[in-house]
């Protein structure tokens, strides 16, 4: 088992460079299901969600390898079990993506109920609703999620709620549907807008991404294509508010400043100063950590995957902030491991309130999820001493090289090996 080990307070101070978006990834890479021919995918982020997608792929049947570290090539032509292996799909919500790639290109599909991060309730029932529509039929036997259809036909499908993950699923399953399918009450996200530049890069027909109205013309067939994911608006926030909270000076290039509208309108009521470039935004802070009340909203609302990370700065903030978590159940379960470093954060439903303390004192924690983890990382790094951060793993699927970035921007952070317990050992 490994885990970071952090000592603090620091400034962070310097340039990084933002890698490629980990939810347009793990979008566009089961995506490439449905090219005839090889698609290769240019800014990739080097993380362990993008290479498990992989796997998924090669125990397809696909043939994937990569000419850079951040460079793909799928090559999807001998592609003929439309089966995702549930030992690596129940690891990650975005196998689910699998079940509308695979139902556009085979008419059938069978991929387990989604895992990943575990806070609340993930329902697919938006998803089933929208390949129902279509003429697909699809049962849950034994943790797998079935999907068949003679034929795919578009339709007009109106989303009970706004949802991502069904958006995108809807989305790539109507691309080879015949006629039109009109996605209502859709989700607006970046990343949504990027799958679908890519599907049109490869010879769709999508308009409307990036609105609450998206229209697919279905067509016949698919062509491999060349495209470079954009860049990773939540990666970006992260460093952003590390460089807030710990009152330094960070460059962070290889961003779309509009992308991160909503972090930068909370960080400077919070005190910080945000400079905005073409590809490029710089923070720092040199006053006092502001109280501020935050409510996550679907795009273009403040993000929920930037909650956790805003709730660590506001640990130190000069009042109490009013945090309010608008898209996820059960999204403060990190809450407790704050309190560890000696944060005070009292938690009513989907409201927490962030009373500020002088100061975080390090201490043994853990990475709860994805975000969580981030938001352990910046508590680490404005807390004084020792934080020592397990269940990295979790990190380490959505964050390419955080070590070496922070590192880089003056952090001291390592990654160290640490023995089983007796226990694990025995078993």
């Amino acid at each position: 088992m490994e885990k970071f080990v952090i000592h603090g307070p620091v400034k962070l101070t310097g340039e990084v460079e933002i890698s490629g978006a980990k939810n347009a990834a793990v979008a566009i890479i089961p995506a490439a299901i449905l090219a005839q021919g090889k698609c290769v995918v240019e800014n990739v982020p080097n993380i362990s969600d993008v290479g498990l997608l992989c796997r998924m792929l090669q125990d397809m049947g696909a043939r994937v390898r990569f000419l850079t570290n951040t460079t793909v090539e799928i090559d999807t032509t001998y592609l003929t079990n439309p089966v995702v292996p549930y030992e690596l799909a129940r690891h990650m919500r975005a196998s689910y993506y699998f079940l509308g790639a695979l139902l556009g290109r085979c008419s059938e599909a069978s991929v387990s109920m989604p895992g990943g991060c575990c806070f609340g309730v993930r329902p697919i029932d938006q998803h089933i609703k929208g390949f129902e529509a279509m003429g697909a039929k699809v049962s849950i036997d034994g943790g797998m999620i079935n999907a068949r259809c003679d034929t795919l036909f578009g339709a007009h499908i109106y989303f009970d709620v706004v949802s991502v993950g069904a958006t995108i699923n809807v989305m790539l399953a109507a691309v080879r549907a015949k006629g039109i399918t009109i996605l209502e009450n859709a989700a607006k996200e970046p990343h949504i807008v990027d799958l679908a530049n890519f599907l049109n890069s490869m010879g769709a027909d999508i308009r409307g991404a990036g609105t609450d109205v998206i229209k697919i013309h279905g067509v016949d067939m698919l062509h491999g294509t060349t495209y470079s994911i954009v860049p990773d608006q939540i990666e970006a926030g992260t460093y952003m508010v590390a460089a807030a909270a710990t009152g330094g000076d960070v460059l962070i290039r290889n961003v779309i400043p509009k992308h991160l509208e909503s972090i930068t309108e909370k960080l400077e009521k919070s005190g910080a100063l945000v400079v905005e470039y073409d590809d490029a935004v710089r923070v720092t802070r040199k006053g006092p950590v502001e109280k501020i009340n935050l409510k996550t909203m679907p795009h273009p609302g403040f993000p929920t995957d930037m909650q956790p990370q805003m709730t660590a700065m506001l640990t130190i903030a000069n009042g109490a902030s009013i945090v309010t978590e608008g898209v996820w159940d059960n999204r403060f379960r990190y809450v407790d491991e704050l309190r560890r470093l000696g944060a005070q954060i009292s938690v009513d439903g989907k409201v927490a309130v962030v009373q500020g303390v002088p100061k975080l004192t390090g201490a043994p924690v853990k990475a709860t999820d994805l975000r969580a983890g981030a938001a352990m990382i910046i508590a680490g790094l404005i807390a004084e001493g020792k934080t020592e951060i397990e269940d990295i793993y979790h990190i380490e699927r959505g964050y390419e090289d955080i070590v070496g970035k922070l590192n880089r921007l003056g952090a001291d952070i390592r990654r160290v090996s640490i023995p089983d317990s007796p226990l694990v050992q025995a078993l």
